[in-house]
């Protein structure tokens, strides 16, 4: 009996990781909303970020982050790093290229929990009297994150926070 429980599990846990290592090699995690402001109000929260402890649900994670700030003050050159013992872990942030008041690309690495390497987007674009803002991550999907995968549904954990984040700049910029 002890045996065949055995092989099972054996079994089991080979088909877990044979359709792990099946998984995409990239992902994509977007969110979208209207906000009601003009673009440039919403871009100069996210192309500075000194603001972004104003909006970033990540800001939040853990009051005694060590935060550091280099190069440029916004824009291209701007880099912020940080270093949690709490659930924001360590990594760094550096902003690659702008389109004012358009798009803003951001590299992205972790450090810890587990190293990353991911590419954050954010593109703004005007609906009338609303700007569409679009949050995107997106990056390359190792074995440990496709294992992971597997188990957690990263699109909704991440995007959970996005949401937040695109909320936190509408509530801002709109009753400014």
């Amino acid at each position: 009996m002890f045996k065949i429980i055995a092989i099972v599990v054996v079994v089991v846990l080979a088909g877990v990781l044979i359709y792990a290592a099946t998984r995409p090699d990239t992902f994509s995690v977007q969110r979208s909303l209207a906000i009601k402001a003009p673009p440039e109000k919403i871009y100069a929260l996210i192309d500075n970020f000194h603001k972004w402890g104003e909006w970033s649900p990540y800001e939040k994670l853990d009051p005694d982050m060590k935060r550091s700030f280099s190069g440029a003050d916004s824009g291209p050159g701007a880099v912020y790093a940080w270093d949690s013992k709490a659930k924001a872990g360590a990594g760094s942030m550096e902003i690659q290229s702008t389109t004012v008041p358009g798009s803003i690309v951001i590299k992205l690495d972790f450090s810890r929990p587990f190293e990353a390497h991911n590419t954050a987007t954010f593109t703004l674009q005007s609906e009338g009297d609303a700007t569409r803002v679009n949050w995107t991550m997106s990056g390359h999907a190792n074995y440990f994150h496709k294992l992971l995968s597997v188990f957690l549904n990263m699109d909704q954990l991440i995007g959970k926070d996005f949401e937040t984040g695109l909320d936190n700049l509408k509530r801002i910029t709109e009753q400014q």
